[in-house]
């Protein structure tokens, strides 16, 4: 949702490191590639319980995401393995979060196999609407907006990443608004894919 509507007020920022790193001559999928080992240093931080750093090292890695899409349409390098690269990438920093969690909280284990189902279900639905749709926008492929988009992920991953005491309830709530987010995204395939 934040990533649909609010894209326009940051989309400034983002432009901004996007021409930083042109200027530097690092392409879209350098940046991705950055953003990934960002996101997985963020794992590690975590799991040395470096939160508040890690915290802060997961959103850079975020703003790394949104700046790569940016260098390639400025540059006109968008790619479908680009695409692919930045989606992968985009999970295995999920993953990372999750695992590490998984961890060091042994009693949220059960809490984490219905988030990463939910996150399962939610991009399978994604993934399979972007492939088959004959929409395009801004981005390589369709993008079904939805409740919980990238920076929504993040704020809930953030909320995990520094609350102990509330560690299962944070993630039941992230599951179920993933799990909002998938039949959303579904009932919107129903109606653009007759």
């Amino acid at each position: 949702m934040l990533d649909t509507h609010a894209r326009k007020y940051v989309n400034p920022f983002i432009e901004k490191g996007a021409n930083f790193f042109i200027k530097l001559k690092l392409s879209a999928d350098s940046v991705t590639i950055l953003a990934l080992l960002l996101g997985i240093f963020a794992s590690i931080l975590l799991y040395f319980d470096q939160n508040i750093i890690a915290v802060l090292i997961l959103w850079l890695s975020g703003y790394l995401d949104a700046v790569d899409g940016s260098i390639a349409r400025k540059t006109n390098s968008s790619s479908s393995f680009g695409t692919v690269l930045d989606i992968t990438s985009d999970r295995i920093v999920e993953i990372g979060i999750i695992v590490v969690t998984g961890i060091k909280f042994v009693d949220v284990r059960f809490n984490l196999m219905i988030l990463l189902s939910c996150i399962l279900l939610s991009m399978v639905i994604f993934l399979t609407v972007g492939a088959v749709s004959e929409k395009s926008g801004i981005k390589s492929f369709y993008y079904q907006a939805g409740v919980a988009e990238r920076s929504e992920g993040f704020i809930m991953f953030s909320i995990m990443m520094l609350s102990k005491t509330y560690l299962g309830i944070v993630i039941n709530i992230f599951a179920f608004i993933i799990l909002i987010t998938a039949l959303q995204r579904m009932i919107e395939a129903r109606k653009i894919l007759k």
